[in-house]
């Protein structure tokens, strides 16, 4: 998983990728394609 200092950048991959906060952290997840991941915080 992939921890970047700009999320936003990583949501561009793909459209169907998604920013998420879950327990204080944020993470781009993709249901399409599950390789796109990211984790940050």
């Amino acid at each position: 998983m992939k921890v970047k200092n700009s999320l936003r950048s990583l949501k561009a991959r793909h459209r169907a990728c998604r920013v998420v906060r879950r327990k204080g952290r944020i993470f781009v997840i993709n249901k399409q394609q599950g390789r796109f991941k990211a984790r940050q915080g």
